[in-house]
């Protein structure tokens, strides 16, 4: 049998050689940092989920119809009536809230270690577009259940298109597809969803793997191991990506599927946090949920956007804001001037800055989760002010310090020096 499968291959060699060339050049030939850890998993995760939201979704649109009348019963046809069709919807939707965990996990270890400084800018750009990406793409996909939450979230969403000044009515009215959410709405996001988003997803992913492998992947020390070449001309500090980080990524991606089928066969729907009981409802026009929130990964950004009064009777600064606590993330590589990468040689004001960072958006995101009278009013003396929204404004002011002020406190940070070689 090991005969056969060589001759196989020297057959397909011979023919499309370029294959085992690019297999050498990003795999077997790839030196990456020996000194990895778990953090580094992450990545290989989201191209994991990546390939289980695609397969999953395929399998989907064999039954789903992207039709007003009809979106809500195709669903409900999926998890009752199509022989396994409850697990294909609950991975997609329990793979969904992995996927973006996955990604805030990648991006903090992005922060930790200063993976989006010199030379890496491009990386970091092109995976904050994949991040961007996503989001629009999870934005596509919540409509289509066609239920409470999906419709009356949708409807919110696309309506924060319009307080933009002169273009955003037509804007919203080309978004939507008709002067409402509708059927012709329900249509173009199942076609950007399944066709447009993905493309576009798949094509981020490979600029962002050729970028990396173009300067070389960072490490927790921070340290370039190119500067250190033995006599073969390999890093000192590196080893192949395979068969060593292969095998680390596989083993990790076996405890993460484990986990993951954890939570999708006894809490799928995680208390409402994956799937709000709203959505088990047909979306009606003509009646509101009484409260409306976006899914989990959305809600830091949805806090902001709520946390910020309306002027003149605009909601535009909420809107602007909420845009920027996003696009934000492109300049981070030319906001910090720490003369070290590593959070291991960081001084104490980056470490607080992280950590209070961190608080600062996990609390944002469960204020967007819950309505602005969760914790009660203050006293007539303030106005009766939601104490909810008022704690909201601190830790936007909070969350938004930490990009502004970077320049400032990384650059009189006190560092420790790096060290020559990488250290495990």
């Amino acid at each position: 049998m090991a005969s056969r499968l060589m001759a196989l291959w020297d057959w397909f060699d011979s023919r499309m050689p370029s294959v085992a060339e690019e297999f050498r050049k990003h795999m077997a030939e790839y030196y990456a940092p020996k000194n990895f850890n778990f953090w580094y998993f992450f990545g290989a995760f989201s191209i994991l989920l990546l390939g289980i939201q695609i397969v999953s979704g395929i399998f989907l649109t064999m039954h789903y119809k992207p039709d007003a009348n009809l979106a809500f019963g195709s669903v409900e046809y999926i998890m009752r009536d199509v022989p396994g069709g409850w697990l294909i919807r609950y991975i997609h939707s329990t793979g969904a809230s992995a996927f973006f965990a996955v990604v805030y996990l990648h991006m903090f270890r992005g922060l930790l270690y200063g993976s989006y400084k010199q030379p890496r800018e491009l990386v970091w750009i092109f995976g904050v577009l994949l991040y961007l990406t996503l989001m629009a793409e999870a934005f596509l996909g919540y409509l289509l259940p066609w239920g409470q939450m999906s419709y009356w979230g949708a409807q919110v969403i696309v309506n924060l298109f319009a307080v933009i000044p002169f273009i955003g009515p037509d804007l919203a009215l080309w978004i939507r597809g008709d002067y409402v959410v509708g059927d012709a709405t329900l249509n173009r996001f199942f076609a950007l969803h399944v066709i447009a988003v993905p493309l576009v997803l798949l094509g981020l992913v490979a600029a962002h793997i050729l970028a990396l492998h173009d300067v070389g992947s960072n490490n927790p020390d921070g340290i370039e191991i190119k500067k250190k070449k033995g006599p073969d001309g390999h890093p000192l500090d590196g080893i192949p990506f395979h068969p060593y980080y292969t095998v680390k990524d596989i083993a990790g991606a076996v405890l993460f599927m484990m986990v993951l089928c954890a939570v999708l066969f006894f809490v799928p729907e995680m208390g409402g946090y994956f799937l709000e009981y709203n959505n088990f409802v047909p979306a009606d026009p003509l009646k509101t949920p009484a409260h409306i929130a976006p899914l989990w990964y959305f809600t830091p950004f949805y806090s902001i956007l709520r946390a910020v009064p309306p002027l003149f009777n605009s909601q535009f600064p909420g809107v602007a804001l909420f845009g920027l606590s996003t696009m934000i993330l492109f300049l981070l590589p030319w906001l910090d001037r720490s003369p070290v990468k590593s959070i291991r040689y960081r001084g104490v004001l980056f470490k607080s800055a992280v950590a209070i960072f961190v608080i600062t958006f996990l609390v944002l995101g469960y204020l967007g989760t819950e309505p602005v009278t969760v914790w009660g009013q203050f006293g007539s003396w303030l106005g009766y002010a939601d104490v909810a929204t008022v704690v909201a404004r601190i830790f936007t002011l909070l969350y938004f310090a930490f990009f502004f002020l970077m320049p400032w406190y990384t650059a009189i940070d006190k560092c420790k020096p790096e060290p020559d070689r990488v250290t495990m």
